[in-house]
């Protein structure tokens, strides 16, 4: 029995986009009482959000697509501005009923005239008799665009007095995206993450090669599953790695030294190659024809020029000076920034005078904290030439005070106001060296 029902389109047609959506008939059941008829007003906005490679993308364009639903789809991403955004939006509305037809270009300086142009464009289209779906995909894009955009597309059904439904597709949650002035609410959806049983195994398990049985290859993704689902989550990158090493796993069968059923053999011949492949997980290091000569000729991945076969990192000028800066002011007292570091510093008295704790080793008590302007002056001192206070320095301090963002937590509880403090200690250095 399908589990896509809905009285407006056919049953063949949800029943062959069901075999599209493996795993996801909950979530398209529930788009679907959602948009309801062709012709009828649907919920003016719509926020989809989950983590990566949830299916939300998939979804949506396999669901608008296989409903031939009028749609546009927009990624935020590419098109970074509001004008960018608002101007792809009408050029695709151009061409939204006529594939074949050339879209021109439609200048669009602000949401007043894309309100205008937007509805001489449904009126030429003849799409006023049923729902118009913007999808905005990566919309936490829209958070950096003008304050009005994001408002206003929640808004739009209302603003343009047309039957259009406003998708947002986010990987952050709904809380993040709501202004402080306030705005219409949107109807929210979670697409969760896919499961290593239930969902991952019976999607991977689909593609498997006509030449061998769905047994085998379901077999190999359990395989595949068991070594990577703890490091790699992503589905994209799941069958990337499922397709890169199922030839290798196949190799004892073609050469006939097991059957389809010997999964020990199998196991012990095709670990080791898991286990390379793990190492430059997501990182994409060589393309997939170098992975399979690596794999066939049986060598090392260090044989490949990438990223991991670069042993030495070669830190920029100034972040070099930065960690030594940093390393001193978090070891040296203040009161010894002045003989340390001034070259006229005046006569300094001698005394055998120590505190009980000063006995210790500054080294043995770990480091200390210090404020930002203390270390930007023992880095104007220890460097030979003038530096100015420019975006690069701060952004290179800015990279520092996040990696060292646990030892802030743990040395000071509380922030000195702009006077932000942060320590710096050896095995960081050594970290940052290796």
């Amino acid at each position: 029995m399908p589990n896509l029902e809905h009285p407006a389109y056919p049953a063949a047609t949800l029943l062959h986009l069901e075999s599209l959506v493996p795993c996801r008939e909950s979530q398209v059941s529930m788009l679907l009482s959602i948009f309801g008829e062709r012709q009828q007003f649907s919920f003016p906005s719509i926020f989809i959000y989950g983590h990566t490679s949830s299916g939300k993308t998939y979804v949506m364009q396999t669901l608008l697509n296989t409903l031939q639903l009028p749609h546009v789809f927009v990624n935020c991403v590419e098109y970074f501005t509001s004008r960018l955004l608002l101007e792809e939006i009408l050029i695709q509305l151009q061409s939204c009923s006529s594939e074949t037809e050339q879209s021109s270009h439609v200048s669009c300086d602000n949401f007043n005239d894309f309100v205008r142009l937007f509805k001489q464009a449904v009126v030429s289209r003849e799409l006023q008799d049923q729902t118009l779906y913007i999808v905005l995909d990566r919309a936490e894009q829209l958070r950096e665009m003008e304050a009005n955009i994001l408002p206003a597309f929640l808004r739009l059904q209302e603003l343009t007095d047309r039957n259009v439904t406003v998708v947002l597709l986010s990987e952050i949650v709904w809380e993040l995206f709501r202004p402080n002035m306030g705005c219409f609410e949107p109807l929210t959806l979670y697409f969760p993450d896919y499961s290593i049983a239930g969902h991952l195994q019976k999607i991977l398990s689909q593609n498997h090669p006509p030449e061998y049985s769905a047994d085998f290859y379901a077999a190999y993704i359990n395989i595949l599953l068991g070594v990577f689902y703890m490091v790699c989550r992503d589905l994209k990158e799941l069958q990337h790695l499922a397709v890169l090493n199922f030839s290798k796993y196949c190799e004892p069968v073609v050469r006939g030294e097991a059957n389809e059923r010997d999964t020990r053999k199998l196991w012990k011949n095709i670990e080791p190659h898991l286990k390379k492949a793990m190492q430059t997980v997501y990182l994409r290091e060589i393309s997939s024809s170098q992975w399979e000569r690596l794999q066939h000729d049986d060598g090392e991945p260090g044989q490949l020029k990438g990223l991991s076969a670069h042993t030495h990192v070669e830190l920029p000028y100034y972040s070099k000076f930065l960690l030594i800066a940093a390393y001193l002011a978090s070891y040296n007292p203040v009161r010894t920034d002045r003989r340390f570091f001034l070259k006229h510093h005046g006569k300094i008295r001698k005394t055998n005078f120590m505190k009980k704790h000063e006995k210790t080793s500054n080294h043995l008590l770990g480091p200390k904290p210090f404020p930002l302007d203390r270390l930007l002056a023992i880095l104007y001192s220890i460097v030979d030439n003038r530096v100015a206070p420019t975006a690069n320095i701060f952004s290179q301090i800015t990279s520092l005070v996040t990696l060292q963002l646990l030892s802030v937590v743990g040395h000071n509880d509380q922030l000195d106001g702009p006077r932000y403090k942060c320590t710096v200690s050896l095995d960081f250095i050594r970290a940052i060296a290796r």
